[in-house]
Protein backbone atom coordinates (compact mmCIF):
# COMPACT_ATOMS: atom_id res chain seq x y z
CA UNK A 1 0.00 0.00 0.00
CA UNK A 2 2.79 2.62 0.50
CA UNK A 3 4.47 1.59 -2.02
CA UNK A 4 0.99 2.63 -4.36
CA UNK A 5 1.40 5.30 -2.85
CA UNK A 6 4.46 6.32 -3.12
CA UNK A 7 4.21 5.55 -7.09
CA UNK A 8 0.72 7.86 -7.16
CA UNK A 9 3.12 10.71 -5.75
CA UNK A 10 5.60 10.38 -7.99
CA UNK A 11 3.97 10.35 -10.82
CA UNK A 12 1.85 13.55 -10.15
CA UNK A 13 4.84 15.29 -9.01
CA UNK A 14 6.03 14.21 -12.90
CA UNK A 15 3.06 15.48 -14.64
CA UNK A 16 3.19 18.88 -12.21
CA UNK A 17 7.24 18.86 -13.70
CA UNK A 18 6.18 18.55 -17.49
CA UNK A 19 3.55 20.82 -16.99
CA UNK A 20 5.52 23.66 -15.36
CA UNK A 21 8.21 22.86 -18.50
CA UNK A 22 5.55 23.13 -21.19
CA UNK A 23 4.69 26.42 -19.59
CA UNK A 24 7.94 27.46 -19.76
CA UNK A 25 9.13 26.48 -22.76
CA UNK A 26 5.82 28.61 -24.09
CA UNK A 27 6.65 31.40 -22.25
CA UNK A 28 10.17 31.33 -23.33
CA UNK A 29 9.11 30.77 -27.08
CA UNK A 30 6.78 34.17 -26.29
CA UNK A 31 9.80 35.92 -25.32
CA UNK A 32 12.02 34.90 -27.81
CA UNK A 33 13.05 36.52 -30.97
CA UNK A 34 12.97 33.07 -33.03
CA UNK A 35 9.75 34.16 -35.15
CA UNK A 36 10.28 31.19 -37.65
CA UNK A 37 10.22 29.15 -33.78
CA UNK A 38 7.09 30.81 -33.08
CA UNK A 39 5.36 30.23 -36.28
CA UNK A 40 6.41 26.41 -35.64
CA UNK A 41 5.15 25.84 -32.35
CA UNK A 42 1.56 28.34 -32.98
CA UNK A 43 1.12 25.82 -36.22
CA UNK A 44 2.06 23.08 -33.51
CA UNK A 45 -0.52 24.47 -30.43
CA UNK A 46 -3.16 24.88 -33.39
CA UNK A 47 -3.15 21.13 -34.80
CA UNK A 48 -3.09 20.29 -30.99
CA UNK A 49 -6.97 22.59 -30.88
CA UNK A 50 -4.93 24.74 -27.90
CA UNK A 51 -6.01 27.71 -29.74
CA UNK A 52 -5.81 29.89 -27.15
CA UNK A 53 -2.36 29.43 -26.63
CA UNK A 54 -1.69 29.54 -30.11
CA UNK A 55 -3.24 32.62 -30.15
CA UNK A 56 -0.34 34.47 -28.07
CA UNK A 57 2.13 33.76 -30.69
CA UNK A 58 -0.01 34.15 -33.58
CA UNK A 59 -0.92 37.74 -32.38
CA UNK A 60 2.94 38.59 -32.53
CA UNK A 61 3.16 36.89 -36.00
CA UNK A 62 0.58 38.79 -37.75
CA UNK A 63 2.08 42.22 -37.70
CA UNK A 64 5.69 41.46 -38.12
CA UNK A 65 4.80 39.19 -41.43
CA UNK A 66 1.69 41.38 -42.41
CA UNK A 67 1.41 41.81 -46.28
CA UNK A 68 3.41 38.49 -46.71
CA UNK A 69 2.56 35.06 -47.89
CA UNK A 70 3.37 33.70 -44.48
CA UNK A 71 1.24 37.08 -42.78
CA UNK A 72 -1.87 35.93 -45.01
CA UNK A 73 -1.62 32.42 -43.53
CA UNK A 74 -1.44 33.18 -39.88
CA UNK A 75 -3.66 36.43 -39.90
CA UNK A 76 -5.75 33.32 -41.33
CA UNK A 77 -5.24 31.09 -38.41
CA UNK A 78 -5.59 33.66 -36.05
CA UNK A 79 -8.68 34.24 -36.63
CA UNK A 80 -9.79 30.50 -36.65
CA UNK A 81 -8.59 30.06 -33.37
CA UNK A 82 -10.85 32.85 -32.20
CA UNK A 83 -13.61 31.71 -34.12
CA UNK A 84 -13.06 28.15 -32.29
CA UNK A 85 -12.62 29.35 -28.90
CA UNK A 86 -16.04 31.13 -29.59
CA UNK A 87 -14.73 34.14 -29.04
CA UNK A 88 -17.14 35.19 -31.65
CA UNK A 89 -17.05 39.04 -31.64
CA UNK A 90 -13.30 39.05 -32.10
CA UNK A 91 -13.05 36.27 -34.44
CA UNK A 92 -15.42 38.62 -36.84
CA UNK A 93 -13.18 41.65 -36.56
CA UNK A 94 -9.94 39.40 -37.47
CA UNK A 95 -11.60 37.75 -40.22
CA UNK A 96 -12.58 41.17 -41.48
CA UNK A 97 -9.40 42.37 -40.92
CA UNK A 98 -8.28 39.65 -43.21
CA UNK A 99 -10.48 40.37 -45.94
CA UNK A 100 -9.57 44.13 -45.89
CA UNK A 101 -5.89 43.28 -46.51
CA UNK A 102 -5.77 40.42 -48.38
CA UNK A 103 -8.28 40.53 -50.79
CA UNK A 104 -7.50 38.40 -53.05
CA UNK A 105 -6.61 35.33 -51.07
CA UNK A 106 -7.90 32.26 -51.66
CA UNK A 107 -9.70 32.24 -48.05
CA UNK A 108 -11.23 35.78 -48.90
CA UNK A 109 -14.56 34.24 -49.26
CA UNK A 110 -14.60 31.87 -46.48
CA UNK A 111 -13.37 34.52 -43.74
CA UNK A 112 -16.06 37.09 -45.42
CA UNK A 113 -18.87 34.68 -44.35
CA UNK A 114 -17.35 33.64 -41.10
CA UNK A 115 -16.57 37.68 -40.36
CA UNK A 116 -20.88 37.90 -40.96
CA UNK A 117 -21.49 34.56 -38.89
CA UNK A 118 -19.51 35.48 -36.37
CA UNK A 119 -21.81 38.46 -35.79
CA UNK A 120 -24.79 37.25 -36.50
CA UNK A 121 -23.98 34.29 -33.42
CA UNK A 122 -23.26 36.83 -31.47
CA UNK A 123 -26.68 38.81 -32.11
CA UNK A 124 -28.40 39.22 -28.61
CA UNK A 125 -31.98 38.69 -27.74
CA UNK A 126 -34.46 41.22 -29.23
CA UNK A 127 -35.04 42.99 -26.01
CA UNK A 128 -31.40 44.25 -25.81
CA UNK A 129 -29.45 47.05 -28.20
CA UNK A 130 -29.77 45.28 -31.90
CA UNK A 131 -26.50 47.36 -33.00
CA UNK A 132 -24.70 43.73 -33.59
CA UNK A 133 -27.90 42.39 -35.29
CA UNK A 134 -27.93 45.34 -37.64
CA UNK A 135 -24.25 45.18 -38.43
CA UNK A 136 -24.62 41.33 -39.42
CA UNK A 137 -27.19 41.74 -42.13
CA UNK A 138 -24.68 44.56 -43.58
CA UNK A 139 -21.90 42.23 -43.23
CA UNK A 140 -23.96 39.39 -44.78
CA UNK A 141 -25.53 41.41 -47.76
CA UNK A 142 -21.89 42.60 -48.57
CA UNK A 143 -20.77 38.88 -48.93
CA UNK A 144 -23.90 38.33 -51.13
CA UNK A 145 -22.60 41.65 -53.10
CA UNK A 146 -18.83 40.22 -53.10
CA UNK A 147 -19.44 36.72 -54.24
CA UNK A 148 -22.76 36.92 -56.24
CA UNK A 149 -21.96 33.07 -57.15
CA UNK A 150 -21.21 31.90 -53.89
CA UNK A 151 -23.21 28.09 -53.00
CA UNK A 152 -23.11 30.25 -49.59
CA UNK A 153 -25.80 32.56 -50.72
CA UNK A 154 -28.91 30.40 -49.84
CA UNK A 155 -27.26 30.36 -46.36
CA UNK A 156 -26.77 34.37 -46.00
CA UNK A 157 -30.53 34.68 -46.97
CA UNK A 158 -31.42 32.39 -44.66
CA UNK A 159 -29.81 34.16 -41.63
CA UNK A 160 -30.55 37.63 -42.56
CA UNK A 161 -33.82 36.61 -42.44
CA UNK A 162 -33.77 35.14 -38.70
CA UNK A 163 -31.83 38.64 -38.05
CA UNK A 164 -35.01 40.57 -39.16
CA UNK A 165 -37.12 38.56 -38.00
CA UNK A 166 -35.41 39.80 -34.67
CA UNK A 167 -35.19 43.41 -35.45
CA UNK A 168 -39.46 42.66 -36.48
CA UNK A 169 -40.24 41.40 -32.45
CA UNK A 170 -38.18 44.57 -31.28
CA UNK A 171 -39.99 47.10 -32.66
CA UNK A 172 -43.49 45.38 -32.74
CA UNK A 173 -42.81 44.96 -29.11
CA UNK A 174 -41.61 48.50 -28.57
CA UNK A 175 -45.10 49.59 -30.09
CA UNK A 176 -46.94 47.30 -28.26
CA UNK A 177 -45.32 49.29 -24.92
CA UNK A 178 -46.24 52.22 -25.79
CA UNK A 179 -50.00 50.52 -25.55
CA UNK A 180 -49.73 48.90 -22.40
CA UNK A 181 -48.84 52.45 -20.81
CA UNK A 182 -51.57 54.16 -21.91
CA UNK A 183 -49.52 55.92 -24.91
CA UNK A 184 -52.08 55.25 -27.48
CA UNK A 185 -50.77 57.76 -30.06
CA UNK A 186 -47.61 56.81 -30.15
CA UNK A 187 -48.08 53.18 -30.09
CA UNK A 188 -50.35 53.99 -33.24
CA UNK A 189 -47.59 55.47 -34.92
CA UNK A 190 -44.78 53.06 -33.89
CA UNK A 191 -46.84 49.91 -35.39
CA UNK A 192 -47.30 51.69 -38.33
CA UNK A 193 -43.72 52.40 -38.40
CA UNK A 194 -43.31 48.92 -37.72
CA UNK A 195 -45.76 47.50 -40.42
CA UNK A 196 -44.24 49.94 -43.33
CA UNK A 197 -40.92 48.67 -42.33
CA UNK A 198 -41.49 45.03 -41.98
CA UNK A 199 -44.77 44.73 -44.43
CA UNK A 200 -44.14 40.66 -44.15
CA UNK A 201 -44.10 40.70 -40.86
CA UNK A 202 -45.16 37.68 -38.70
CA UNK A 203 -47.06 39.96 -36.39
CA UNK A 204 -49.06 41.76 -39.03
CA UNK A 205 -52.13 40.48 -37.84
CA UNK A 206 -51.10 41.76 -34.34
CA UNK A 207 -50.03 45.16 -36.00
CA UNK A 208 -53.23 46.21 -37.62
CA UNK A 209 -55.62 44.67 -34.74
CA UNK A 210 -53.56 47.17 -31.98
CA UNK A 211 -52.89 50.28 -35.02
CA UNK A 212 -56.85 49.82 -34.81
CA UNK A 213 -57.36 49.73 -31.13
CA UNK A 214 -55.17 52.44 -30.16
CA UNK A 215 -56.89 54.74 -32.26
CA UNK A 216 -60.46 53.50 -30.76
CA UNK A 217 -58.88 53.87 -27.26
CA UNK A 218 -56.82 57.58 -28.10
CA UNK A 219 -60.37 58.49 -29.76
CA UNK A 220 -62.84 57.12 -26.68
CA UNK A 221 -60.74 59.19 -24.04
CA UNK A 222 -60.29 62.46 -26.34
CA UNK A 223 -61.92 65.58 -25.38
CA UNK A 224 -65.35 65.58 -26.99
CA UNK A 225 -64.14 68.04 -29.48
CA UNK A 226 -61.78 65.73 -30.93
CA UNK A 227 -63.22 62.77 -30.69
CA UNK A 228 -65.25 62.87 -34.13
CA UNK A 229 -62.01 63.00 -36.28
CA UNK A 230 -60.46 60.22 -34.45
CA UNK A 231 -63.00 57.83 -34.58
CA UNK A 232 -63.27 58.61 -38.03
CA UNK A 233 -59.39 57.72 -37.98
CA UNK A 234 -59.86 54.44 -36.12
CA UNK A 235 -63.00 53.42 -38.52
CA UNK A 236 -60.35 53.73 -41.59
CA UNK A 237 -58.07 51.14 -39.50
CA UNK A 238 -61.12 49.11 -39.10
CA UNK A 239 -61.65 48.61 -42.58
CA UNK A 240 -57.95 48.01 -42.94
CA UNK A 241 -57.82 45.39 -40.33
CA UNK A 242 -61.30 43.47 -41.94
CA UNK A 243 -59.74 43.60 -45.49
CA UNK A 244 -56.68 41.87 -44.43
CA UNK A 245 -57.96 39.64 -42.23
CA UNK A 246 -61.80 39.00 -42.86
CA UNK A 247 -62.02 35.83 -40.53
CA UNK A 248 -59.17 37.00 -38.20
CA UNK A 249 -58.48 36.21 -34.57
CA UNK A 250 -59.36 39.50 -33.56
CA UNK A 251 -62.57 39.41 -35.28
CA UNK A 252 -65.16 39.50 -32.92
CA UNK A 253 -63.52 42.36 -30.71
CA UNK A 254 -63.36 44.10 -33.82
CA UNK A 255 -66.57 44.19 -34.45
CA UNK A 256 -67.89 45.36 -31.13
CA UNK A 257 -65.22 48.08 -31.55
CA UNK A 258 -66.97 48.85 -35.15
CA UNK A 259 -70.16 49.20 -33.33
CA UNK A 260 -69.41 51.76 -30.63
CA UNK A 261 -67.76 53.65 -33.24
CA UNK A 262 -70.68 53.69 -35.54
CA UNK A 263 -72.50 54.70 -32.77
CA UNK A 264 -70.65 57.88 -31.66
CA UNK A 265 -70.59 58.74 -35.09
CA UNK A 266 -74.16 58.77 -35.48
CA UNK A 267 -74.61 61.17 -32.20
CA UNK A 268 -72.32 63.53 -33.80
CA UNK A 269 -74.23 63.21 -36.88
CA UNK A 270 -77.70 64.02 -34.88
CA UNK A 271 -75.81 67.03 -33.21
CA UNK A 272 -74.96 68.30 -36.17
CA UNK A 273 -78.24 68.02 -37.74
CA UNK A 274 -79.89 69.59 -34.67
CA UNK A 275 -77.74 72.66 -34.71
Amino acid sequence: MKKMNKIIIILLLSVFVLSSCGKQTLQKIVKSDDYELKYSKATELYNAEKYSKAIQLYEQLVPRWRGSDKGEEVHYQLSLCHFHIKDYMLAGYRFREFTDLYPTSEFAEDALFKSAYCYYLDAPVWSLDQEITTHAISELELFISRFPKSNRVDSCNVLIDDLRGILQTKSYENAILYYNIGYYRAAYIALENSLKDYPESDNKEKILYFSYKSNFDFANKSIKIRQEKRFQEALERYHTYVYEFPAGTYSKDVEKFYKTINKELEKFNKSELSN
